[in-house]
């Protein structure tokens, strides 16, 4: 890794797309530093801490601590990344909407981007309120935040907010290095990074009997980052034979190759998808004063027995359900088909679309199985140990999987510049 980033930097042209993603990456860590008028942001941050542990904690993991301090950046990229999924599930379950992404070209697709920057305000725009009324309703606001103007500024401060970052990871797309939303997310999570290691090292301060704690934390880490980069390079091939055809006196085909299926396919998004739905009855709890002590939610909170099962379940049914959307066996198997390319010892047809749907539950049920080990071993340390869980070492299984994922794809990014770089040398 450190050697494909030296060379690139010694590209003039790459290293300029570095410059302007380190660029766009300051100015949004600078927009996370300037808060929203009319907010106690010191009630705010305590009223977080209590609230780790539902859905308001994962979006505060995501924004890297914006959430919590009512900044500008404070819904960070989480309507871009909610309306680009809910877009995708639509091209799917709509037919115009999946002609317009298959069929439409470049036209189509810049219709589709165009929705998706639509539907990001239209969310941000109810986010923004909602995390108004929740600061209303919390007398969280400070004094003069009361009425229709100081509502209205708050509201669409978080709404330029959303709109400026979306921008900011498109021009990170097309100008920089790697995939904006992802390099967006990622510099959230490692921000984070600096203030848990203080406290971690503030905790050994003041307990040291307790520095084996840490090591044993640190090496599962280290173990956990190993078994995210093996899965996430890894990947099914399925044999593919094409039949040689005579055209006139050449002859096209002939050639075998390989169809490859990710084991995790999916990415990270079952644990956010589950994690979400998991925190609903804690998160509803904590809205409520009377419910904040109810029985939901010492059973449903993060360090619980029936939440670490119904995260489990939920992280299994989620990857099973974003594999059957993103990969069609029956498409796969027609096109082969159409292209005169066969499975060795299957016919064409539906017995190759029913031996590829075989081979893609069994590497769902592997990858549901890795995601939903990665997002529980966690949680289960912080609830076999008090000591790592009151240290602050977040070692988050969702943290983990982005921030290795996105420098995984960062990398494979900069190689195929280098790689275009070199080949364009050859032919002048």
């Amino acid at each position: 890794m450190l050697q494909t980033i030296r060379n690139a930097w010694k590209v003039e042209e790459i290293r300029k797309k570095i410059v302007f993603t380190l660029f766009v990456l300051l100015l949004y860590r600078l927009g996370n530093a300037v808060p929203v008028p009319f907010i106690n942001t010191s009630e705010l941050a305590l009223y977080f801490t209590s609230m780790s542990n539902t859905i308001l904690g994962l979006y505060n993991v995501m924004s890297g601590s914006a959430f919590s301090q009512a900044t500008i950046f404070a819904l960070s990229i989480q309507p871009y990344i909610n309306a680009s999924i809910i877009i995708q599930l639509l091209c799917v379950a709509i037919p115009a909407l999946e002609r317009l992404s298959k069929e439409g070209g470049e036209e189509g697709k810049k219709k589709i981007a165009s929705i998706t920057r639509y539907s990001t305000v239209g969310i941000a725009l109810l986010q923004g309120f909602a995390y108004y009324m929740l600061m209303k309703n919390r007398n969280i606001l400070a004094e003069g935040g009361e009425g229709f103007w100081p509502a209205l500024v708050i509201i669409m401060s978080f709404v330029a907010g959303s709109a400026l970052i979306m921008w900011m990871a498109e021009q990170i797309t097309e100008f920089g290095i790697g995939n904006g939303i992802s390099i967006i997310l990622f510099a959230s999570i490692v921000s984070r990074g600096p203030n848990a290691l203080m406290s971690m090292i503030s905790a050994i301060q003041e307990n040291p009997s307790k520095w084996w704690v840490f090591v044993l934390l640190l090496i599962g880490a280290l173990a956990m980052i190993v078994l995210i980069v093996v899965v996430t390079n890894s990947e099914r091939r399925i044999p593919v034979q094409y039949a040689k055809r005579v055209v006139g006196r050449k002859v096209y085909g002939g050639q075998s190759t390989h169809l490859p299926i990710q084991v995790n396919m999916s990415g990270v998004l079952p644990i956010i998808f589950a994690q979400s739905i998991a925190s609903v009855p804690a998160t509803i709890c904590a809205f409520v004063p009377n419910w904040q002590d109810s029985w939901v939610m010492r059973n449903f909170d993060s360090s619980t027995v029936p939440y670490c099962i119904i995260y489990f379940l939920l992280i299994v049914f989620f990857s099973y359900f974003y594999s059957t959307i993103q990969f069609n066996p029956i498409e796969v198997a027609n096109n082969l088909k159409k292209n005169g390319g066969y499975i060795p010892g299957f016919r064409p047809g539906k017995p190759t679309s029913e031996f590829i749907s075989r081979v893609l539950n069994k590497i769902t049920l592997f990858g549901a199985m890795y995601l939903a080990i990665v997002a529980i071993v966690p949680l289960i340390v912080g609830m076999c140990s008090p000591t790592a869980a009151n240290w602050g070492f977040s070692i988050g299984g969702t943290s983990i999987i982005i921030v290795v994922g996105v420098a995984l794809e960062t990398v494979k990014a900069l190689e195929s510049q280098l790689l275009m770089r070199h080949y364009k040398g050859f032919l002048e």
